[in-house]
């Protein structure tokens, strides 16, 4: 009975999807644009970046995968092994078989899946470690709740590529420790930091800047992804709610109703601490909040997010340059910026581009992402070694940062390529039922 429940609820996810294609017809010139596009990043993916990761950042002798690469492509086979990084590896190439359904991608996914289940979960107390050493053993057990949100979007990911029950199970149960320990009674949202037993800690791993720094965007817009995504294939009915819950923090609390600047840090009620606009973030969550009320199939907040996406997008588009690519991020009382191209914001830029053309139709959207992707691909994407540099200068000189780390990983790349490419076809579909 449960199976045919889940069968119809995927069902009318799909109808829900298709509904919201069926009547966009896309012009011949725009889906050349596309298909182009599609067949660009495909290669990108497909040839630079995931082979990339299995050829470099394997580690043979520890199992899993290498802490970190250097910018002069040095292995440190020593370094410790980030949650979050690996947890991204494991989304990423999970997806990547879901996608092209190439076993050498489901091989790395499985070794991911393994490793994580076996090293950085925490069997006596739930959810998962920050980090462990080269060897497997805990290194850093503080329970970041950043850092969960990720176990939870690849393990979920895993299971829908795979039907794997383990990693679902896993999944569920970071979800369940998040839910017991991690949300604030008071105010709703939730907080940051905690030791391996679960206890609140003030301890600031993100960015915050002082103790009033107690809520922040992007732990909750990871969230609301994770939970986007577990909802996706496990639709039990308090992942639905607390799905809503966060879309909703985001329409009302976080998103600035007069600017649609996504405010970065919070207190815990809720007021901004900030003056910072982070455009990668906007734009990222520009699409994801569209993408998290599809998948709960709420047709009037689906609405709702459709319209307040385009305005975040327009408001990210602020940070966009002459040459196609996203600033970071501005100070908006100092007006200090930062004028570093990092590689994440050109990522998600594509992205969420796409989807506000997506949504609106207008080509200023899809002429913007397809020079975003122009700017990456001829400054950014290393051509010779594989992967992406971590940064580049307003004048192109490149960065030192690390080619894979506690923070670089396959995933905003990745997925940008894997975004598109399913996207396109869809609208190829569409415009040709």
């Amino acid at each position: 009975m449960k199976s045919i429940l889940f069968i119809v609820f995927l069902c009318f996810q799909i109808g829900i999807l298709n509904a919201e294609t069926k009547d966009k017809k896309i012009g011949d010139k725009n889906l050349i644009q596309l298909n182009q596009l599609k067949s660009e990043v495909n290669k990108n993916l497909t040839e630079n970046i995931l082979p990339y990761w299995m050829k470099n950042m394997i580690d043979p002798v520890n199992g899993g995968f290498y802490g970190r690469i250097d910018s002069q492509e040095k292995k440190y086979p020593n370094e410790d092994k980030g949650g979050i990084l690996n947890a991204r590896i494991l989304w990423t190439f999970s997806a990547a078989y879901r996608v092209t359904k190439d076993t050498s991608y489901l091989t790395v996914a499985k070794r991911a899946k393994d490793y994580i289940l076996g090293h950085f979960v925490d069997k006596l107390y739930g959810g998962t470690y920050r980090s462990v050493s080269s060897k497997g053993e805990p290194s850093d057990l503080r329970k970041q709740t950043y850092s969960q949100s990720f176990f939870i979007y690849a393990l979920s990911e895993y299971f829908r590529a795979t039907n794997d029950q383990e990693a679902l199970e896993a999944a569920k149960g970071i979800f369940n420790s998040l839910e017991k320990y991690v949300v604030d009674p008071k105010s709703d949202g939730y907080f940051e930091v905690f030791d391996r037993k679960w206890k609140r800690t003030n301890e600031r791993l993100i960015g915050e800047k002082s103790l009033k720094d107690e809520k922040t965007m992007n732990t909750h817009l990871h969230l609301m992804e994770a939970y986007a995504n577990l909802y996706r294939v496990w639709p039990d009915p308090k992942v639905e709610v607390r799905l809503k819950n966060l879309i909703l923090i985001f329409t009302d609390k976080i998103i600035d109703p007069q600017t649609f600047h996504l405010r970065v840090f919070m207190d815990g009620n809720w007021q901004s601490t900030s003056t910072t606009h982070s455009y990668g973030h906007d734009i990222e969550a520009s699409w994801l909040l569209v993408e998290a009320a599809q998948i709960l199939g709420d047709q009037a907040l689906l609405k709702n997010c459709e319209k307040i996406s385009i305005k975040i997008a327009d408001a990210a588009s602020e940070g966009l340059q002459p040459d196609g690519s996203l600033i970071s991020e501005k100070d908006y009382l100092s007006g200090e910026v930062n004028t570093s191209r990092d590689w994440w914001p050109q990522a998600e830029s594509i992205v969420g581009l796409i989807n506000a053309f997506e949504l609106s139709s207008e080509e200023k959207y899809l002429n913007n992402a397809i020079k975003c992707w122009d700017f990456t691909n001829k400054y950014l994407v290393d051509h010779k070694a594989g992967e992406w540099f971590n940064a580049v200068s307003a004048t192109g000189a490149i960065s030192k940062g690390d080619k894979a780390g506690f923070w670089k990983c396959p995933y905003h790349n990745g997925r940008m390529c894997m975004e598109v490419m399913e996207r396109v076809s869809m609208m190829e579909k569409s415009n040709h039922p």
